[in-house]
């Protein structure tokens, strides 16, 4: 689905300039709706030094050459292979933070894909945008993903809505350490908040990296 963009508004820029931070994967999760690619969009404008990686993508183009059985291309093992091993070359081959806006539900794949970039040695800061179902219901219905096309746009709609369960209950499974953030505040208050998050967990990694120097 098409980027939104950005609020980008000039306010707090904490967090661009990090240095120990740098070589980490921040992926905001979150239902439909919640706000993920126009969170990243507003960080991507504030940390200019960050890429943005969209593993979405990549499950279009195995849609397109394999097909997906249950019309789901989170259940290609493949994807969550192929997900994982690009995120890790950007960050090793660039050596930049890469942001990553994806809806991951499934307990089992969050492990499975976070768990491979833990034993690659990178950092996965994972936030997921807690939104009431109204307004994820409002905000799919207001979407227009294949303009010119209103019915691939509905059916695109359809799917979104019926994953609404699956997201609310996303809570209650995923992996300790996941941020929750309020969906419903501003873009810039949680772009604030994921930086200063950012921000504290480099700031926590060189003092452990300054104590075992010492």
């Amino acid at each position: 689905m098409g980027r939104s963009p950005g609020a980008g508004n000039g306010k707090s820029r904490a967090g661009t300039d990090l240095r120990e931070g740098d070589h980490v994967i921040i992926w905001v999760n979150g239902g439909f709706g919640s706000g993920k690619t126009t969170l990243v969009d507003e960080l991507a404008q504030r940390w200019q030094e960050a890429l943005v990686y969209d593993p979405e993508q990549v499950g279009y183009l195995l849609q397109e050459i394999v097909g997906s059985p249950t019309g789901n291309f989170q259940d290609l093992a493949l994807w969550r292979q192929q997900a994982a091993s690009l995120a890790m070359g950007l960050v090793t081959e660039y050596g930049r933070p890469v942001l990553v806006p994806m809806t991951l539900v499934d307990a089992g794949y969050v492990r499975e894909i976070h768990g491979a970039l833990a034993d690659a040695g990178i950092t996965v800061q994972h936030f997921f945008l807690k939104v009431p179902r109204a307004v994820l219901e409002q905000r799919i219905d207001g979407r227009t993903v294949a303009p010119g096309d209103p019915e691939q746009s509905e059916r695109a709609r359809l799917w979104c809505r019926e994953q609404i369960d699956s997201a609310l209950a996303a809570p209650g499974v995923l992996p300790g350490g996941t941020v929750y953030l309020d969906g419903e505040l501003t873009t810039a208050e949680l772009a604030d908040q994921v930086l200063a998050r950012v921000h504290a967990g480099a700031g926590a990694a060189a003092s452990g990296l300054s104590g075992m120097s010492g």
